[in-house]
């Protein structure tokens, strides 16, 4: 066990787990943070993507220790008044089905918006390449990427 003091959100947290601990487990059992989901835990479903030092990263294949001293931002911790034009999207397009997805999904979008404000289809799919979506709502996702970009949340 180790003390490790992150910042998530904006806030500092002190947290004691061993310091191979994915930083998954610490957001969601330590932080109570629970937005980010569990998928595969093996970083290959992309339901865990929160940002750590503004890249988007796989939470469950990511040790805490190596979180140290960056911001970590998860879906709780999007900025914006309410919601994020990408979740304003995701509602205007209605992307959801089950949903279990979206979390990872949209922090994956927003990392991408962030690179590239203006995305065209091939850099959506470069970047959305390895986000699962059981349901197979990808050109929903890519529509809702589109008008976020393009200022149209709503």
């Amino acid at each position: 066990m180790a003390d490790i003091t992150l910042r998530v959100n904006g806030s500092e947290h002190q947290v004691n787990v061993p310091p191979e601990t994915p930083l998954l487990w610490v957001l969601r059992d330590t932080l109570q943070m629970t937005g980010t989901k569990f998928g595969c835990g093996a970083g290959l479903c992309g339901a865990c993507t929160v940002h750590v030092g503004g890249e988007a990263v796989r939470s469950c294949s990511t040790p805490v220790s190596q979180s140290v001293g960056k911001d970590i931002v998860t879906i709780e911790g999007l900025p914006g008044n309410g919601l994020h034009p990408l979740q304003q999207a995701w509602i205007a397009e209605q992307v959801p089905q089950c949903g279990y997805c979206q979390t990872g999904q949209i922090m994956a979008a927003a990392a991408l918006l962030v690179k590239t404000p203006q995305p065209s289809d091939e850099q959506i799919t470069q970047a959305m390449t390895g986000n699962i979506c059981r349901c197979g709502t990808y050109d929903r996702i890519r529509k809702a990427i589109h008008r976020a970009a393009a200022g149209g949340g709503r």
